[in-house]
């Protein structure tokens, strides 16, 4: 390619006919030849006569400038002018691409493939060895240069890490010999940078891609002055705000999204967001996330840390006025107020109120046994302190201890006593407890024995230097039974009063950490993963992926070893963040003899086509230029010329108004008949299958009912109104696209207007509800900002399976289960028949994967496309597969029509009849 400034020509000899303009203006000049002059006085007899044919003594200059343009325009246009083209470094040794591959590069993964595709491309052209290296999972051996087509195999499955690039020796782990070194930089400025810099420059030249947009991210959430905080960080000034959305479950377990702010830096590096929701709503949030933004450290996960628990504390007595230190409960409130939610009242009161911890501080007669246990069986926890009261009654018919308890209490230190206080054991392995420091000040001078048995030590989970029980626990249903054998005030014991109390209290998950975990909170224990975050911010099942010990995870640095997600141990949730503690997103620089691509990077633009019509401009003025110098432009045929050319001119340039135009007649076209509409996926193929198979399934309503639809269409959410689709088929991809906000809200009122959404992932539903599957998550992420009701497998008796056709299964070209609304808690049969009274309205979604559309599909002969199954049982699958086609339209166009049917014995009843 040769280049001129900024203009790459693809093919530069067709340049040389420039050279041949000259000698055209100079041969168009000497056409038509000068006319000659003589005088002839018979010409007088012409004077007043009209020559309807004029011809130019000479061709005007600037006609012939205009034809000159014309034919240049045509030659550069044809020698393939390309502005700003992506020109390959010249090369002839080895070249090694070292990629951050970081969560920081996640955003813009795909600019970074296609900028490796053409590296190794170049590459093998030129004959070059390359070698690979990631820097978020660096090789355990030195990389070996090999083909390039062998490394541009192998690139699929370079992916970016939910953690920082890795630290790297390069002073081991470098190839031999001289290269050049290819830099795909995630935009973040490192320690160990320009230590690998400078051993790349010296074994060859170094280039670097690096975006030049910003990096953002999200710190961990926190609590302060009662709401919630998120702050995000970006390495430079963003151009223009975005949103942070709030995801969580909705009471049927769904998730979806909570709620949603502007986040705006203006002009800054980090921005505080302040969610200010109901304690109800915050504990449902599960993570935050950048919207629009694709990588790991754009989602912040949230764990106990913001889960502010509802706490109830009761006590069977009341301090006197100025005695509030002798309160059986006045410590606990000390410890539980920064942390959790604290409720007040009577026991029936706080039942009401579904805490999720009641506290009850000596209190031996409980009016509400059976209501309290089955509360805690639901699970509830219970948590229970000694005292005088407890020591004194009779508790042998007392169901909520976790053991059995001996009449009256111990006393082991004063003047009566036959010991001095003991102090506290050493927390066991397997005890929530377990890496507490015990402080040494910590001494008990009264407690409740426990009744020796063969389970104490199962159930005790702290105790004294003496081995008797100072904490047990046990299971009761679903919750737990914790009982502490001493008195939740100073009077049996110090420990209210030492930092051990609230600490002890957060291992218990009664309340929630103020600020983030330290080492000694997360010791003793081993923290299994249950979620964990891939690159580009996405949450998968943990697996068997192996526990961590707390000392690791208390260092809150995400690696290989230690991979962002969600840990837990006993009933604590911890968070672990792409992001570290007090990070600071510095940008990457770089040094002057370093070539940097990507920050001042250009698009390639081709300028053929430009130059090409401009051309055909020229000559169009050329033609009406000659017209009018003829003086034949003007007249009737010239008018209809004028109009016939004018018509193909703007033809294809649709003004605002005709496409409005055209969009009201599609509107129109969809109103006056059942018209089924697909959503598009951004796949060609994909798109293509759904518009065949809605046309099938239409071929098949209006063979065998009433119903005669229209041809399938293809939904536009940005210009169409929803309300004139029947129904709307939306198979899922992996990478598809999410609707933007407007077009969200267009969904959520086509579905509460009564409209259905076929989900199809096309996946077989291989994990239920499509949870393991990529178009399952991506179904997940797509269907959470749209006001979708709590969703249940269809049940034998709902209103599908006979709306037209009897149905039990529900197949397309796989047999899974389907999904559609919850039926209603007081859902009854009617007057003994196998048919519900479910909701008056249509289901707004179905949700499945059996691939409905493939299954319907056919072609322009009306042939079948695709196979179902084998020979007959395949066909009888896709007769089956209409017919749940058949029944889903006709449920939409009556409803539960059907299920009205319960009332008809009744009916005929009351008439008599």
């Amino acid at each position: 390619m040769m280049m001129l400034g900024p203009i790459g020509f693809t093919a530069p000899w067709l340049l040389l006919g420039l050279v041949a303009l000259p000698l055209l203006w100079l041969l168009l000049r000497a056409v038509p030849p000068a006319p000659i002059r003589r005088r002839f006085p018979g010409v007088a007899l012409l004077l007043g006569l009209k020559d309807e044919e004029v011809e130019a003594a000479r061709t005007p200059w600037w006609l012939l400038a205009l034809r000159l343009l014309a034919l240049a325009a045509a030659i550069i246009g044809f020698a393939g002018p390309v502005l700003n083209p992506q020109r390959a470094e010249p090369g002839t040794g080895p070249l090694l691409i070292v990629a951050d591959a970081s969560w920081a590069s996640a955003g813009n993964w795909r600019a970074r493939i296609e900028r490796m595709e053409r590296a190794l491309s170049a590459a093998e052209q030129a004959g070059r060895r390359v070698a690979l290296i990631s820097l978020s999972d660096p090789p355990v051996a030195t990389p070996e240069f090999s083909d390039a087509q062998s490394v541009a195999q192998s690139l699929p499955g370079v992916q970016p890490q939910p953690w920082a690039a890795q630290k790297f020796d390069a002073a081991t782990m470098l190839p031999q010999g001289n290269f050049d070194t290819l830099w795909l930089s995630d935009g973040l400025a490192r320690p160990d940078r320009s230590a690998v810099l400078t051993a790349l420059q010296a074994r060859g030249a170094v280039t670097v891609w690096q975006s030049q947009l910003p990096v953002l991210a999200l710190g961990a959430a926190r609590i302060e002055d009662g709401a919630l905080m998120v702050s995000a960080l970006a390495s430079a000034p963003p151009p223009s705000p975005r949103e942070v959305a709030a995801i969580g479950r909705d009471p049927a377990g769904i998730e979806r999204e909570l709620a949603r702010l502007p986040l705006d830096f203006a002009g800054k590096t980090s921005a505080d967001l302040r969610f200010d929701l109901p304690p109800e709503l915050r504990n449902r949030i599960t993570r935050f996330e950048i919207s629009g933004l694709r990588s790991a450290g754009a989602v912040s996960l949230t764990d106990d840390a913001v889960k502010r628990r509802k706490v109830a504390i009761l006590s069977g007595t009341r301090a006197r006025e100025g005695l509030q230190l002798l309160s059986p409960t006045h410590y606990l409130h000390e410890a539980l107020a920064p942390t959790a939610d604290l409720v007040e009242g009577t026991l029936d009161d706080v039942l009401t109120a579904d805490p999720d911890v009641i506290i009850l501080a000596d209190m031996a007669d409980l009016p509400e046994q059976a209501k309290l246990q089955d509360w805690v069986e639901k699970g509830g926890l219970l948590i229970r302190f000694a005292g005088p009261r407890m020591a004194n009654a009779d508790l042998t018919a007392d169901t909520l201890l976790p053991v059995r308890l001996r009449a009256g209490g111990r006393s082991i230190g004063g003047a009566m006593s036959w010991g001095a206080p003991r102090g506290l054991a050493p927390f066991p392995e397997g005890s929530p407890f377990a890496g507490l420091a015990v402080p040494g000040d910590v001494t008990v001078k009264a407690q409740i024995m426990a009744e020796p048995a063969p389970d104490l030590a199962e159930h005790t989970i702290a105790s004294l230097v003496d081995g008797t029980p100072l904490v047990t626990r046990a299971k009761l249903g679903q919750g737990a039974l914790v009982l502490f054998h001493v008195s939740a005030n100073a009077e049996w014991s110090s420990l209210p009063l030492s930092v051990l109390f609230p600490r002890m209290l957060e291992r218990l998950a009664v309340s929630a950490r103020p600020n983030a975990p330290e080492a000694a909170d997360l010791a003793g224990q081993t923290w299994v993963p249950q979620k964990l975050l891939d690159g580009f911010g996405r949450l998968r099942d943990a697996g068997e992926a192996a526990g961590v010990p707390g000392a690791e995870l208390a260092k809150a640095v995400a690696g290989p070893k230690l991979q962002p997600g969600i840990y837990t141990a006993d009933d604590r949730a911890v968070a672990l963040n792409a992001l570290g503690r007090d990070a600071v997103l510095t940008p990457a620089t770089w040094r002057a003899t370093v070539v940097v691509e990507g920050a001042t990077e250009t698009q390639e633009t081709p300028l053929k086509g430009w130059l090409l019509a401009l051309a055909l401009g020229a000559l169009m003025l050329d033609i009406l230029a000659a017209l009018a110098l003829s003086g034949k432009l003007w007249g009737p045929r010239a008018i209809k010329t004028a109009a016939l050319v004018a018509a193909l001119v703007f033809a294809g340039f649709t003004p605002p108004q005709a496409r409005a135009e055209m969009s009201e007649a599609r509107a129109i076209e969809a109103a006056s008949n059942v018209v089924l509409a697909a959503m598009p996926t951004g796949d060609p193929e994909v798109d293509k299958t759904s518009l065949a198979g809605l046309r099938g399934l239409s071929a098949v309503l209006n063979r065998r009912t009433t119903v005669e639809p229209s041809a399938p269409m293809m939904v536009d959410l940005e210009n169409d109104d929803l309300a004139v689709y029947t129904f709307i088929y939306w198979p899922i991809t992996e990478d598809q696209p999410a609707p933007t906000p407007m077009e969200y809200a267009k969904l959520n009122r086509y579905l509460r207007g009564g409209g259905m959404i076929l989900f199809d992932t096309r996946d077989a539903d291989v994990a239920g509800f499509g949870e393991a599957t990529p178009t399952g998550r991506r179904l997940q992420a797509l269907a959470a900002p749209l006001d979708i009701p709590p969703l249940a497998p269809i049940p034998q008796d709902h209103v599908l399976t006979r709306t037209f056709y009897l149905l039990q299964d529900f197949p397309g070209r796989y047999d899974g289960t389907i999904w559609v609304e919850a039926p209603p808690a007081d859902a009854e049969r009617a007057d003994g028949m196998p048919f519900r009274n479910l909701n008056d309205g249509v289901t707004p979604v179905v949700i499945g994967g059996n691939n409905w559309a493939e299954a319907w599909a056919i072609d322009a002969r009306g042939r079948p496309m695709f196979p179902v199954g084998r020979g007959r049982t395949g066909e009888r699958q896709r007769e089956i597969a209409n017919r749940f086609g058949v029944n889903l339209i006709m449920h939409v166009l009556t409803g539960n029509y059907k299920s009205d049917q319960v009332h008809v014995p009744a009916l005929l009843e009351r008439l008599g009849q």
